[in-house]
């Protein structure tokens, strides 16, 4: 059955990622296309990047990358759960996207974000670097506003229609991850080629 991960994207105390990313698998939990789970950045500890290598050398040598690759390789797409930063998503979650390479390529992606505009401006920015990770990532998006989906910016009570929104999203993604799987199956990783 196809695995999709339900990734927390924010580290910081105090953090509205963990509820948002819990309300999003209580509702994929009621589906049965697929089988879901929450991956929490905190429970890996990882550092500012600290391997010697590239990623797309596959050279992993700190046990917190090992694990935390041994995670990600497991799953056949993603639900990038965002806050968005300065017009960005958080530091953290770039930095544990940035560990890995082969673990990501040709995998499905799809996203939740929250902030003061829904979190649109941090998805547009994933949407970017997930690419460049040979992920495809699917148009439905649930967007939530500090303002309409949380009660004096802090108590996340969603509208009712977002719930149709996250089921939308993943249709979309269990059927894009579903369709790379004979990619996935059928070919060698490839990494970035060197210009110099």
């Amino acid at each position: 059955m196809t695995r999709i991960g339900i990734i927390i994207g924010s580290t910081r105390p105090g953090r509205h990622g963990e509820t948002v990313a819990r309300w999003v698998y209580d509702i994929a939990a009621q589906r049965v296309d697929a089988e879901y789970e929450l991956v929490d950045l905190l429970d890996f500890h990882l550092p500012h990047l600290d391997e010697m290598t590239p990623p797309s050398l596959g050279q992993y040598t700190q046990p917190h990358t090992l694990r935390w690759a041994e995670k990600i390789a497991s799953f056949d797409g993603y639900v990038f759960v965002t806050p968005e930063y300065n017009h960005s998503t958080s530091g953290a979650l770039k930095n544990a996207i940035d560990f890995l390479y082969a673990e990501w390529n040709n995998k499905a992606a799809g996203f939740v974000s929250y902030g003061s505009v829904g979190g649109a401006r941090a998805v547009e920015h994933l949407r970017l670097v997930v690419a460049e990770l040979q992920i495809a990532d699917v148009r439905a998006q649930v967007a939530l506003s500090l303002f309409t989906d949380f009660e004096n910016f802090t108590a996340f009570q969603p509208g009712p229609h977002q719930e149709g929104s996250v089921n939308m999203m993943l249709d979309q993604l269990v059927a894009w991850s579903g369709a790379l799987a004979s990619l996935r199956a059928g070919t060698t990783m490839s990494t970035p080629q060197s210009s110099g």
